[in-house]
This record gives C-alpha cells, structure tokens and sequence, in this order.
C-alpha cells in the first residue's frame, strides 16, 4: 500500500475523529450552562398520570427549542409530599416548579380555595375558560405574593369519585361513618364531611399503605390516578359522586423565574402551554379509558344520586367563598356557565 494512499485515507480519518470531538464537546459545553428546572409532582413517573404527561411535555420542548433551559422530572413525591415541595419553592429551595393539583394551594393563598369548591364545575369547557380568563388570572396574581408563579392551569383527568377497599357505596347514606382520605385542605375535608364520611387528610403517598392496613375505608380521587399509581390493587369499589371535577396547575418558584432571562421565559411559557394544551386535549379520553380499566381490573363501578350532595353544595359554596374572600370569584365562575 502507497505512503500517498495511507495520507489519503488517514486525513478523512483524523477529521472524522476531530469532528466528533467538537460534537460531543458542543452539547457538554451547552449542558454545562443550561439552567436545569426540576419538576416535582406526586404521581407515578408514567404517562398515564395527568401530571407525569404535563411535565414529559414541558420537558420535552425545552429540550426541542431552548440551548440555555432544560428540565429534569422528579416523579412519586422523590423532593417531597406536595405541600413541602410548595414551601420549598417558596423559599427558592429544593424543586423548581410543581405540577399538582390546585387544593394543596389553599395552604398559601386562602383564595384559590374558590376553584376547588364541589359541584363547582359544569365541564372541562367551562373549567378551563374560567381559567383561562379573569379568575385565574385573579388568582394568579394573589399566588405570586406567595412566591409561587402559575405559569399554565392543567386539569386533572376525571372527576373526582370514592373509592372504598371493602363497602360498596350505592347510595349517599352508605358513605355515613366511613374513613375517607381526602387531601390536606379545608375545604375538601370540610366537603367529605357534608357528604356524610369522615375527612381523613393525608400525604397521597401514603394512601397504599393505609388502604392495605386498615386505616382507611377508602379515598377520594380521580379513576386516571387510581390507575396511574395502581390503587386498584388496594381499592375494590368506585362510587362515582363527581363530587371534585378540580383543576391542576404548572407553577414554579417565583425565585426561579426571576433568574430567567426575558427570552427564556417567554420559551418556559411556550412549554408549559404546550404541555398544558396537550393535558387537556387528554382529559375526558382518558378519563373513560380509566374507568373502562378499572371495571377491567374487577372494581365495582357504582352511580351514586348526588341530588342530597348537591342541595347542600350551593350554600357550602357560598359559605366558603365569604370566609375565603372569594365572593367575587364565586360571582364570575357561576356567570360563566
């Protein structure tokens, strides 16, 4: 073989070499200062979660249209239970942003309270029309006192229905007495109570384990959570009550979003848009699929007569709006029906 055929073959070779070194150290350069955000939400890391879905979308355009953000998901509570994850970001501290569901906000502006009020909602449309207007920017607003910057209101797929481990509930009176997991808010223990259960707040992680050992009767949530995190396996009964048909949100720590450049924030809003659009494109989809699974799966699926829930629930909201500050909100929800 000539000297002259070796030069010749080996310049290709050299180049071929350097460029892949140039490649591999470009991205490396740009992920060294990429400012990373990393998400929390309490689900399953799987995309059958409402939540999951939002963040893998927010995720996944950062990494599609931005050099200088990106996104890591921290799924299952891995930073935290939902509450201590919002204190946190309050403080600038462990999660970046949060996608969860809006009742755990009322921990940090006592008005929020008013999106989450039973029998509120008469559909995902109105929902996310009210949302999308002067109530949720409202709400936006008094959040951003808290430390805490909504930068996309989601939904959570389904209404939300009880599930008990042993009672099948088919009427109003069969919930009386019965230990029902209800999240860390005053208004949802307070709604579990009107409806005859006993409101028992508690960490969702900690459900499983509960259902399992007794210490509950049963919960309140979603059928697309149900499945996303597998409590069928310690539920055996759903009682459809669509007593909660509440909203989500995408927010992040108002310390975050103030070291973001004008031009990453405005590609972060883009993202949690897109990821928010997607969301709720796959609301009432997935809400029937999850249901159909769970039948599936063996649950019993009852329709409970909500009418003595519903009598009650005008007056609850009202209650509740006044002591909350909310009675405006109130107003403009209900003119938008």
């Amino acid at each position: 073989m000539s000297q002259s055929f070796v030069r010749f073959r080996a310049r290709p070779l050299v180049a071929a070499v350097l460029s892949t070194i140039m490649l591999a150290a470009v991205p490396a350069a740009h992920a060294q200062s990429k400012k990373e955000l990393k998400i929390s939400h309490s689900a399953a890391g799987d995309l059958s979660s409402e939540h999951h879905l939002a963040a893998w979308a927010f995720k996944n355009y950062l990494a599609d249209n931005s050099d200088t953000v990106s996104a890591r998901i921290y799924p299952s509570s891995a930073l935290g239970d939902e509450r201590a994850v919002f204190e946190g970001m309050q403080l600038g501290a462990g999660a970046s942003c949060a996608v969860a569901g809006t009742a755990i906000l009322n921990n940090f502006s006592k008005r929020v309270g008013v999106i989450d009020l039973p029998f509120l909602w008469k559909g995902y449309d109105h929902m996310n029309r009210t949302l999308d207007g002067k109530v949720g920017q409202a709400i936006a607003a008094d959040l951003e006192k808290s430390g805490i910057k909504v930068l996309a209101w989601t939904n959570n797929w389904g209404a939300r229905n009880v599930v008990t481990a042993k009672k099948t509930v088919n009427t109003a009176d069969d919930l009386k007495g019965l230990k029902i997991r209800t999240i860390q808010s005053p208004i949802y223990v307070e709604t579990i109570n009107v409806m005859g259960a006993n409101a028992t707040p508690m960490s969702f992680g900690e459900i499983y384990t509960a259902m399992q050992t007794g210490v509950l009767d049963g919960f309140e949530h979603g059928a697309a959570a149900v499945v996303a995190n597998k409590l069928y396996e310690v539920g055996k009964n759903v009682a459809i009550t669509n007593h909660f048909l509440g909203p989500a949100v995408f927010a992040c720590s108002m310390n975050e979003w103030n070291q973001l450049s004008d031009t990453q924030k405005k590609t972060v809003m883009d993202a949690a848009k897109f990821a928010s659009d997607l969301n709720r494109s796959l609301a009432p989809i997935r809400e029937q699929e999850a249901l159909d699974f769970l039948k599936d799966k063996g649950m019993t699926i009852t329709t409970v007569d909500t009418t003595p829930f519903r009598d009650k629930a005008t007056a609850l909201q009202d209650k509740i709006a006044a002591n909350i500050g909310a009675t405006d909100l109130l107003a403009e929800i209900r003119a938008s029906q």
